[in-house]
């Protein structure tokens, strides 16, 4: 079978490339078209746009990119009309993809599957709408999203798994590198624990929090080494812009490893939040948005969640501290983070204690299913139901 799918940006990509190579254990003959990245077009197919034409955030850079987006779907929905796929498989991004799929489920081209459920509990709400009209089948990475689409909007909807909690652990398993080893090949000091610094995967973002984070963490640079998680997509000499004279080095696209080595991180919301949980890292996440007295209003007048950050989403609690919009700032960073780290005697210290607990809970609650293999699996049957078709090998 013919599968399209649609990825905005890096963890898409990722996403997006395992649950590629499990539709292959599903159906031999599949085929692939996407709008991605390298990591899927390394699976194989044709890769018709790299996601670095696509990831534009925030008000913005969207207006000042929109001729770009424009063109950018045009040729998208072009390409799926004439590629006549057998399924569409979106992958987040949903600015992008539910216009897709209103165009997909008005022309009559195929199903729409959507893999990674866009994050409406969270804004703009009202998208429950297109999503039940042009969404055939929606498959979740976040156990909560179960109660929110299926109790509240009575749209069924499939967990099929966390995969961030899967590739953290593969990792893992199969890691093997002593920090001496890390230290040496990244040219840091084996002697000297690390703070780990994840400022983001967006060229808005790094610019936004990065010179913060370093200004925060910078008082704790006699006995830690600050080591910014470099992203893929981002060159080294953007990031050099804003680390300036700062004690800190860059280690590029190497965020497990340096997850695994530190003692401590400071981590903008997203994903990033859920795999420092998922490498026992206590964290502080810290997040900068404009008009933040605003903001702020907006989250708690606006808003539909109690946190931005999956950790404590997926808890339903504040395991970790949230320091976004009025909160953030250079000074109650520090302070947080200070909290985090152990005390002079080397012990850990209460809050750290409470936050590793809190982790455990998250992955209590994420469960073990691997969420590709589960979702190429219903993908294929629903398919193969649907057109009579018994075996897809």
């Amino acid at each position: 079978m013919k599968y399209y799918l649609i990825a905005g940006e890096a963890s898409g990509d990722l996403h997006a490339s395992h649950l590629m190579k499990a539709l292959r254990t599903y159906d031999g003959q599949a085929e692939f078209r996407f709008f991605g990245g390298d990591l899927m077009a390394a699976v194989g197919g044709t890769c018709v746009k790299h996601y670095r034409e696509l990831a534009f955030m925030g008000f913005g850079p969207v207006l000042t990119h929109l001729p770009t987006i424009l063109r950018n779907m045009k040729t998208c929905k072009a390409d799926i009309a004439e590629w006549k796929p057998d399924a569409v498989i979106l992958v987040d991004y949903p600015g992008f993809n539910l216009n897709i799929a209103k165009y997909v489920r008005r022309k009559g081209i195929c199903p729409v599957y959507y893999f990674i459920a866009p994050k409406i509990w969270a804004w703009k709400e009202y998208r429950i709408k297109n999503i039940r009209r042009d969404v055939d089948e929606l498959f979740s990475i976040l156990p909560f999203e179960v109660d929110f689409f299926e109790k509240k909007h009575h749209y069924p909807i499939h967990y099929v798994g966390n995969p961030t909690a899967h590739e953290v652990e593969t990792f893992l398993n199969n890691y093997d590198e002593d920090f001496e080893t890390f230290a040496r090949r990244n040219r840091l000091d084996a002697d000297k624990p690390v703070i780990a610094l994840l400022a983001g995967s967006r060229l808005q973002e790094i610019r936004d929090n990065l010179p913060v984070m370093l200004q925060a963490a910078e008082p704790f640079a006699d006995t830690y080494q600050l080591v910014i998680a470099g992203a893929p997509a981002i060159s080294t000499e953007y990031y050099h812009k804003y680390i300036g004279s700062a004690k800190a080095t860059l280690v590029m696209q190497q965020t497990y490893p340096l997850l695994r080595h530190a003692a401590a991180a400071l981590v903008t919301s997203g994903t990033a939040t859920l795999e420092t949980a998922l490498f026992a890292v206590p964290q502080v996440v810290c997040y900068k948005t404009p008009l933040p007295h605003l903001a702020r209003w907006a989250f708690s007048h606006v808003m539909s969640c109690r946190y931005i950050s999956l950790v404590n989403l997926i808890a339903d609690r504040e395991v970790v501290e949230e320091l976004f919009a009025d909160r953030f700032s250079a000074a109650n960073i520090r302070e947080e983070l200070a909290r985090l780290l152990p005390a002079t005697d080397g012990q850990q210290t209460t809050a750290c204690s409470q936050q590793l607990a809190g982790y455990e809970e998250v992955r209590r609650r994420l469960g073990s299913n691997i969420a590709p293999d589960n979702a190429a699996r219903l993908i294929t049957e629903i398919i193969n139901r649907q057109t009579g078709n018994s075996s897809s090998q």
